[in-house]
């Protein structure tokens, strides 16, 4: 039978990825979508100890869905903004955008 350990434990490797790839990429896009690979990890976590420590309450249910908006959210900005900075700059790499003034 699969436990609350083993949920936990696959959203502390999907979260490990999703650090690693913030730390190491270096495009924004490449980091963006570690950051959801992180989120992703978060509602595994809000699910699981909802399910196994109050499974006659929503409230990990809830959370993961207001996560999940928040990440569509982030990511609908994230995308402008990558895609601004490519209409300036030409690029992506996130080495190269150092500056906050253009």
């Amino acid at each position: 039978m699969i436990g609350l350990v083993h949920f936990l434990t696959v959203a502390a490797i999907i979260f490990a990825i999703g650090l690693y790839g913030v730390l190491s990429k270096r495009t924004i896009v490449g980091i963006l979508m570690s950051i959801e690979l992180m989120l992703n990890a978060v509602n595994i976590n809000l699910i699981a100890f909802s399910r196994f420590i109050t499974p006659e309450v929503l409230t990990g249910q809830i959370f993961a869905i207001f996560t999940i908006t928040v990440a569509a959210a982030e990511v609908a900005v994230g995308m402008a903004m990558i895609f601004r900075v490519y209409y300036d700059r030409n690029t992506v790499h996130a080495a190269r955008l150092d500056e906050m003034r253009w």
